[in-house]
């Protein structure tokens, strides 16, 4: 019996263990460093350019992928503290952040909002006048935009409930604007906290992260003309934020934390990595894609894919920061150019 049960344990297999080190110092030939600062990429609709948050709570940079040379989008106004950056089909940016850094619940939450920055150099940012919460989705092939709201910037909401919102950038007055707007989606309660993330298929349709307790995560899907919703992910009791829509509408990146079934560790949104996620509704077709989290303290997070499909951006982040915040900009080839 005691032979019996050696031969049994032998026969499990072992949990892996995270290693000491980073996976900077590993890359695989089809990843490459893009900027050793900054956080919150986002590549241009002709995927010519990667903009990028210097830090949270601070100036919108772009770079361009060609020269790599880095200029400041933001610098010419004084204590900006904006969160995010993103690039509009005209070649504009929206912004997203407070207008001033109170304290960081206060200005994430409920002083979060919407911005509009031309692209003409020495432009000042124009606020849209749109409290919403955390990020948005932007068409690159339109001026459509989707964001959340929760109770913090919505007193109107109840106090649990969180809401999506679809609406139009207007550039054709002095003033920018949003019109159209309209609720598409709505969560009662704090089972379901919702995030904006990318349209797809001609702005028919949206993914978005429904976020749940015990720091929890699930990818959806919502078609915008019939309102039909779907769980994209199917994984009770793991995160899965949905980030980065590939071009063809059919995958999805997700930041998951299936890993941590092999390398042990706490799920949510800490030990994460970047995984591929077919969008067929079955939860099955999931493909790991970066392996930061294979390290003591590694993480990847914030991955953004090019109108082209050939490549990604994403960030290095530590598994004990706050979402979002970065330490450089990473490309990830799946098509990698000839050099």
């Amino acid at each position: 019996m005691k032979h019996l049960c050696v031969l049994l344990l032998l026969a499990l297999p072992l949990a892996a263990q995270r290693k000491p080190g980073s996976q900077l110092d590993r890359l695989p030939p089809n990843m490459e460093v893009l900027t050793h600062f900054g956080e919150r990429a986002d590549i241009s609709p002709d995927n010519r350019q990667v903009a990028f948050m210097e830090k949270s709570f601070g100036d919108a940079m772009v770079i361009d992928l060609a020269t790599r040379v880095i200029r400041c989008l933001t610098c010419n106004v004084p204590a900006t503290a904006f969160l995010r950056v993103m690039h509009l089909v005209t070649g504009d940016y929206i912004l997203i952040g407070p207008d001033h850094f109170e304290d960081i619940r206060t200005s994430r939450l409920r002083d979060n909002e919407l911005w509009v920055l031309k692209r003409a150099p020495g432009s000042k940012p124009v606020k849209l006048g749109q409290k919403m919460s955390e990020g948005a989705a932007i068409s690159k092939k339109s001026l459509k935009i989707s964001f959340s709201q929760t109770h913090e910037q919505a007193p109107d909401l109840a106090p649990d409930a969180s809401r999506l919102m679809v609406a139009d950038v207007d550039l054709s007055g002095p003033t920018p604007k949003l019109i159209n707007q309209k609720t598409v989606y709505e969560s009662k309660d704090r089972g379901c906290v919702l995030e904006a993330q990318d349209f797809y298929d001609n702005d028919t349709k949206m993914t978005f992260t429904c976020y749940q307790p015990h720091g929890l995560a699930t990818v959806m899907g919502i078609d915008l003309t019939s309102g039909q919703v779907v769980d994209f992910s199917k994984a009770p009791g793991t995160y899965n934020e949905t980030e980065g829509i590939f071009p063809d509408g059919r995958y999805t990146c997700v930041e998951g934390d299936r890993q941590v079934a092999q390398l042990g560790g706490t799920h949510g949104s800490g030990n994460i990595d970047i995984w591929k996620l077919r969008l067929d509704g079955t939860g099955k077709d999931f493909v790991r894609l970066t392996h930061f989290n294979d390290y003591e303290g590694g993480k990847a997070s914030n991955p953004v894919v090019s109108t082209d499909g050939r490549f990604m951006a994403f960030q290095t982040a530590r598994t004990t920061d706050p979402a979002g915040v970065g330490y450089g900009i990473m490309l990830y080839w799946f098509d990698k150019p000839a050099r």
